[in-house]
């Protein structure tokens, strides 16, 4: 038994917060943002929209497109850093009650960005266990509610939005997910991290821009070599590269020392910023939707984020 990607779906607020709503209010230009970030605008989320709210839009997608019902799924999986609650309910738990689904197992994953890969780790091992057949999985984050709007180096990143995806048990090998690894490192976590409950600051992102910057490209390099490599796959052999859509310095430091063409790489920061965990299902949905991601499709997944957490995965695509 194998597990593959199934479908994809994604949901973004309706509100386009460009560079201008920056430049209003603190001291920078939009030249300065989109030369150091490459972001144009990102987008908002509601007062009242809870990531969860933005989970389920996108998880109501990615079902239909695998040709499933609500009462197919099995297991619910959310990755996220900007809960509806915390510390309990999971996420996942009010998405499955958002949804209608009953007794089924829900849980959150908290990876930070790499929280989707991590995600498609976790429903692997439960399809090729054959504890599951029906997976949703979802990245799903409001990040605008983490964010200090008074930090300069740090508020205009990030994005609010979500992607989902249904992994689906197949005997079929050539629609298999071919490997993920996933790693994590304690040490460095101060590089990246929203302050602990004992320091008795605000509970907002807090980055250290350069030293994150240098370790994630060649923390992502690594990773993406070492995963090719133990599996024979060559540059030829992806049809689309999909890191984690932090940063487009980081995109392409990591695209050119990777060497792929740049018909191969996926840009979607421009347009939605740093969504975390969500970033790479609405990567993925984006191309989906143009037309430019088919089935049968290889896909190669990067991400990196707090914790510091990194993780890689090939996947075959199998939505039709």
């Amino acid at each position: 038994m194998y597990a593959t990607i199934k479908s994809i779906g994604a949901y973004v607020p309706d509100e386009i917060r460009t560079n201008q709503w920056f430049v209003d209010r603190m001291d920078t230009s939009d030249e300065w943002i989109t030369k150091r970030t490459g972001i144009s605008s990102r987008r908002i989320a509601k007062k009242d929209q809870l990531t969860s709210d933005m989970g389920v839009n996108a998880s109501l997608i990615a079902i239909q497109r695998a040709g499933l019902s609500v009462d197919d799924i099995d297991l619910i999986i959310c990755a996220t850093i900007s809960p509806d609650y915390y510390c309990m309910p999971s996420t996942a738990c009010i998405i499955a009650q958002k949804l209608g689904t009953k007794d089924i197992m829900a849980m959150d994953i908290s990876a930070a960005c790499t929280g989707f890969v991590y995600a498609l780790s976790v429903a692997k091992a439960f399809i090729e266990s054959n504890m599951k057949k029906n997976i949703l999985i979802i990245g799903s984050e409001k990040l605008s509610s983490i964010v200090d709007y008074t930090d300069r180096t740090t508020c205009m990143l990030f994005g609010d939005g979500a992607g989902a995806s249904v992994i689906s048990a197949t005997t079929d090998k050539n629609e298999a997910i071919v490997d993920i690894q996933c790693s994590s490192d304690g040490n460095l976590k101060d590089l990246l991290l929203t302050p602990n409950i004992l320091s008795g600051e605000k509970q907002f992102i807090q980055m250290k821009g350069n030293e994150t910057f240098k370790i994630a490209v060649k923390t992502l390099v690594r990773d993406v070599q070492e995963i090719m490599q133990k599996n024979g796959i060559t540059n030829e052999d992806i049809d689309l590269f999909i890191p984690h859509q932090a940063n487009y310095r980081i995109l392409k430091a990591v695209g050119d020392a990777l060497k792929f063409e740049d018909k191969q790489k996926v840009v979607t920061v421009h347009k939605y910023g740093n969504t975390s965990s969500a970033s790479i299902p609405m990567a993925i949905n984006d191309v989906y939707e143009s037309g430019k991601l088919k089935y049968g499709d290889t896909i190669l997944l990067d991400a990196f984020g707090g914790g510091l957490t990194w993780g890689s995965a090939i996947v075959k695509f199998s939505g039709k």
